[in-house]
């Protein structure tokens, strides 16, 4: 096990190093910010009135609203990252970590806008009538030439990998381990029942699952984002002394203190992007896949909406546990008590137990909300991978897993999370790139005629009808699906 988490983490600070990934990240999300206008900035209103207000295009086709959509991908990313991830992004790198996890969320809005676009813009129809999409195919879709190909299967092998670590094994090591210490329930018993609580989900489908987040994601950050904010107001005169810590400290790194063993700048910009990324996952794609299944009018109007979800996580969510972290001062424990520091400051900042049920209640909806999603990005890349007959084993062998991932060591889970999230991201930060002209070209036609997301089925049909790509959008079949893999579905034909 020791050499197993000695590879993984070679690997880990190869792909996470300062010549790769973290320039990509960056590099890209910036890149379509620019190209876009601050698209991010500029319609971030309108987008959140849609998604968390108006929550469904009337007349729209697909399998869940574009509320669910919302919340299954809040699901899948409001999860250890926002508890247990920061913490380890602060207890390593020190609260400079934070700004750079601010960072790559602003830039990152621009990244997750486009591949939620291209999720719905070329998502497809499954043999179970269902809509499928995500890099696995607008990767192939929209770069007509081998590479593209490639780039559609290196995605769906490594997300499908990806799924039993990111969405997985970490969610359950982190639910079981608190449970635990908390309880003193075995990690086994924890494991069983988790195992089984996920697997009764999944048989329901998307429809099961979009019904459970929808219900769960929303009660469980007002729970959590709540007692943080207590606690920051009862530390309201350490807040200015917080943020100063923070912006000095990301471009200088942090000397030692505590049990802080100090951090090179270098080191701070790579926790906070990697357990940025791991929280967000702007750039991964993964959402792009939640995003597919919206019933919506336009790719445009649910790319804004998933693009929401980049804020709701970080910029709220994640920051309420790093400001908490750093006000009470816990960061000073060092990273070897990562796993336990967001607890401790919540229990410094609130009164009695309460601290700490809420970390302890809110990991667990968290993770276990976490798990859902991720059960569905894996299963979507199942199916492009093997077709439909490959959906009800995975879900089985997912659920075991689950069991399997409470029970191992957390650092091997860790490792093994952040080695797959690299190599799901690069092939769609690629294909991000080439297909970024499409994406501003279409994003500012619809915008040009909608700029307030008003518009209805009626008024979209007939400012796109003579859009390039807007009738094979409409007949929701691409190459590449299980049904017509292999052929070319002809302009306006239907399922």
């Amino acid at each position: 096990m020791e050499d197993i988490t000695e590879f993984l983490s070679a690997v880990s600070s190869v792909v996470w190093g300062p010549f790769l990934l973290i320039p990509l990240l960056l590099g890209t999300g910036l890149y379509l910010t620019i190209r876009l206008g601050g698209l991010q900035f500029l319609k971030l209103g309108v987008a959140l009135r849609l998604g968390l207000f108006t929550r469904k295009d009337a007349g729209a086709e697909g399998d869940i609203s574009q509320f669910q959509a919302l919340t299954t991908a809040l699901a899948a990313t409001v999860g250890t990252g926002n508890i247990v991830g920061v913490a380890t992004a602060i207890g390593i790198g020190g609260p400079g970590a934070l700004f750079w996890m601010w960072v790559t969320a602003m830039v990152g809005m621009a990244s997750k806008y486009s591949e939620a676009f291209l999720g719905v813009r070329f998502r497809t129809t499954d043999d179970a009538g269902e809509k499928s999409g995500g890099p696995q195919y607008y990767l192939e879709r929209g770069i007509k030439n081998r590479f593209g190909k490639v780039l559609a299967l290196a995605f769906a092998i490594f997300a499908f990998l990806a799924s039993f670590g990111i969405g997985n094994m970490t969610q359950g090591n982190a639910i079981a381990t608190n449970v635990e210490n908390s309880w003193n329930l075995p990690l086994w018993i924890t494991g069983a029942i988790l195992a089984v609580l996920t697997l009764l989900v999944l048989v329901g489908g998307i429809k099961s699952i979009g019904r459970v987040t929808a219900g769960l994601v929303p009660i469980m950050i007002v729970f959590y984002v709540l007692g943080a904010i207590y606690i920051l107001i009862a530390n309201i005169e350490g807040l200015p002394a917080a943020f100063a810590l923070i912006f000095t400290d990301a471009f200088t790194g942090t000397a030692a203190v505590g049990g802080f063993t100090g951090s090179a700048i270098i080191l701070v910009v790579q926790m906070g992007v990697a357990r940025g990324i791991f929280s967000n996952e702007s750039g991964l794609g993964s959402a792009a896949i939640a995003a597919a299944a919206a019933q919506t009018t336009h790719p445009v109007r649910q790319g804004l909406v998933s693009m929401t979800q980049t804020f709701i996580d970080t910029i709220i969510v994640v920051s309420c546990t790093g400001l908490v972290i750093i006000t009470t001062g816990v960061w000073e424990l060092g990273g070897d008590q990562a796993a336990v520091m967001t607890g401790e400051a919540f229990t410094h900042g609130l009164p009695g137990e309460w601290g700490h049920w809420i970390v302890t209640v809110g990991l667990i909806l968290f993770a276990f909300s976490t798990i859902l999603g991720w059960a569905y990005y894996g299963e979507r890349n199942v199916e492009r991978l093997f077709g439909r007959r490959g959906v009800t084993p995975y879900r089985v062998v997912f659920s075991i897993v689950v069991f399997i991932g409470s029970t191992v060591p957390l650092a091997v889970v860790w490792n093994f999370s952040d080695v797959m999230n690299g190599l799901m991201a690069l092939p769609n930060l690629v294909g991000l790139l080439i297909l970024s002209g499409l994406i501003v070209r279409e994003t500012r036609h619809y915008l040009k005629h909608d700029p307030e997301l008003k518009a209805n089925k009626d008024e979209i049909e007939a400012f796109m009808r003579d859009q390039p790509g807007w009738s094979e959008w409409k007949a929701g079949d691409v190459v590449g699906s299980s049904h017509h893999r292999g052929r070319q579905v002809p302009q306006g034909e239907a399922k």
